[in-house]
Parts: structure tokens; sequence; C-alpha cells
């Protein structure tokens, strides 16, 4: 496999998170894959030597683990980042009958319903899936998709604002519509992004139907920023964020994740003792992200294949220091940073993807009317 480029920066997709991306592959351009799912294969992909795995822009992984899957499967694995979550996953849905690959990873439990409802996926049940931890299962009467990673969306904080101005940092949802946080915070757009739409679903579980629109007018009296995508609000906007300090971002509170304060100490040169970025653990929305084999996949064979690699110990553990993302396998390890300066949420907020499909589109249209009109 050749790979030809190493992308490193706070990623934009599902999971927004930082990650060293090694994922250019020769001849990976958009037009060179537009029908690869069924490029040299037959109808079931038993004569196929690619399998295509799309997903949005953050998916990454350590080259070995890939090339040793690579080698013992005997399929080449092209990888086609197709924006953020929710562009990627609207894409696959638009062109199920001629599906540009096999696999999808990425559809979180925010837009879990529209990709089932539309048919993306067809039935799987991966090898392995009888390991993964029992709060991550969906959809066991079908197995269209398969439980990979998980995630907390939460406000983060920089730390060297609060306390150059001896303010303690927000802890809570209540906290951020208080005046002394008046125009700090920066979210991104509930409907373009995945973060955004997590923060919104967020606010939703903690103040119900009747109690989160009058939450939102209160962050809009306060100066909520909103901004299209994750990437600006972090890089951009935040001044917390080694893209913000270098942008000279004003807004000392974005939404991002639980995950982001260890990445900042990782990939920062020098590395520091201590994470210059915290969370507000009050915020936190809990986000599963899945993987499925599509419904038109030309090489299913291949698919399978590469869904099991996804569940398996070893992609597992290779996964969290590449996405910044925890594993929902059991026995999979969690790394010491991410304990040590981005400690897990102990009571995210939560919403059955039943209540999602139910509510997330009137609950979008209600948002956008009363936070960007």
């Amino acid at each position: 496999m050749d790979i030809t480029g190493i992308t490193r920066g706070v990623g934009v997709g599902g999971a927004g998170r930082r990650a060293v991306a090694v994922v250019a592959v020769t001849g990976l351009g958009l037009a060179s894959l537009t029908a690869c799912g069924s490029s040299g294969s037959g109808g079931d992909g038993s004569g196929a030597k690619t399998v295509t795995l799309i997903s949005h822009d953050s998916f990454a992984y350590t080259k070995d683990v890939l090339e040793e899957f690579e080698e013992e499967s005997g399929y080449e694995v092209r990888v086609l980042k197709d924006g953020d979550a929710g562009q990627a996953v609207n894409k696959a849905i638009l062109t199920k009958d001629n599906p540009q690959g096999d696999v999808f990873f990425g559809v979180d439990n925010t837009l879990l319903s529209r990709a089932l409802d539309n048919g993306l996926f067809q039935p799987y049940e991966a090898e392995g899936s009888d390991r993964i931890l029992p709060e991550y299962r969906v959809d066991q009467d079908k197995h269209r998709v398969t439980p990979i990673d998980s995630g907390d969306i939460c406000v983060n904080y920089d730390k060297a604002y609060f306390s150059e101005r001896k303010l303690d940092p927000p802890a809570s949802f209540d906290d951020l519509a208080e005046p002394a946080y008046r125009n700090l915070l920066v979210t991104s757009n509930a409907s373009t992004s995945s973060p955004g739409l997590g923060f919104l679903l967020g606010t939703a579980a903690k103040y119900g139907d009747e109690g989160w629109p009058d939450y939102w007018k209160k962050l809009k009296a306060n100066g909520v920023k909103v901004v299209d995508g994750w990437e600006q609000a972090y890089n951009e906007e935040f001044s917390g964020s080694a893209g913000g300090r270098k942008a000279k971002g004003d807004r000392p509170l974005v939404v991002s994740y639980a995950s982001s304060p260890p990445a900042e100490v990782i990939y920062a040169d020098p590395r520091p003792e201590t994470a210059p970025t915290g969370v507000a653990e009050g915020t936190c929305f809990r986000q599963v992200e899945y993987a499925g084999l599509l419904a038109n996949a030309g090489n299913s064979k291949g698919g399978k294949a590469l869904v099991d690699f996804l569940i398996s110990k070893r992609f597992q553990d290779d996964m969290p220091l590449n996405m910044f993302v925890y594993p929902v396998r059991e026995g999979a390890q969690v790394p010491r940073e991410f304990t040590e300066f981005g400690p897990r949420a102990e009571d995210p907020e939560t919403l059955d993807p039943a209540r999602i499909a139910d509510h997330r589109d009137e609950w979008v249209k209600a948002w956008t009317s009363l936070v960007l009109k």
C-alpha cells in the first residue's frame, strides 16, 4: 500500500477530533472512486482485491495496523474521506444505489436513524460483535450497523483565559447562560455539524422538549456565536487551541470533545505537563459511531472482512490515539493520556436513538429559526 501523505490537525469529521490521519492513498481522488465498490468484482465481490471504506474526515489509523490486515486478508484498503459526518452520510444516501465503496464508517447516534430509514446498510453480524460492551449495542434484530467507538461532545475552555481573569470556568449548561460568560462561547451549526447537533441534543436531553428552546434563547441573548463547522469553531475562533492561538481566536469556550485536551498535550511541541484546555463536564453528550456494510456494496465479502477488522482488538487498541475516541470492545486499551489529561464524563447526557429519530428534524428546524434568524 502506497501511503503518500500524513495530515496532522484537529479533524473535522463526525468526531471533530485531533488526529494523525495517515489516509492519503495513491490514486484516491474522488473521480477514481466513483465505481470502485464494484471494480474487479463479481456480484458478491468474491473476486475483488480492493475494499473501499467511506468515512468522514477524521478517520485515521496506524499504517502498520492496516497493512497487517491487508496482508492477512488479501485485500487492499482504499479510504475515501467525504467531509463532515453529516455531509458524508447524506452523500452516501444519495449514492446508495451505486455506492462509492463497500463499508461506511462514521454515522453516529445523532444521524443513525436517517441512515437506517433510507436503507443505507445491509444486515451483517460482525465477527467479534459479542465482545462489544452492551451499552453500545443497537439494532440487535437486524445487525445493520456495528458500534466502533464512543466519545463525549462537551464545552472546552481555555485555562489561561480564566486563570488570568480569576474567573471560574463554567461547569454546566446553566452556567453558560450566566452574564459572566457573555460573548465567550462558540459552537458549530446544528444543521451542518455533528458536534453542533450533539450539543443541541444535549440541551434537549437536559431541559426536555419544552425547556430547550428557552435555554437557547438565553444563550443567544448571552452572545453565543455559531459558525458553520467544528474546524472553524475550534481552530479559528477558540483561543485555547493550537490553531486558535495562532489565529488569535477570541472565544475561550468552544463546543468540542472531552478528548480534545489530551490531543492538545500529545501534539504540542514542547509537550506541556498539563493540558492547556479543560472540559466543562456538566455539558457533555455521549456520541457513538458505527460502521456498516453498504446495501449495494460491490465487494461485500471484502466489506465484511473490513467491518470485522474495525471491531477487532488490534484496531480497537490502535484507534484511541489516532481518532481520539474510546473503544467499544471489552478489554480494549484506553491510553494513559486519556485518563490523565481528559477524564471521561461520569454522567453525560444521552438520548434514546428512537427519540432522536422522532424529533431531530423538528428540533433542528426550530433551533435554526430560533438561533440563526
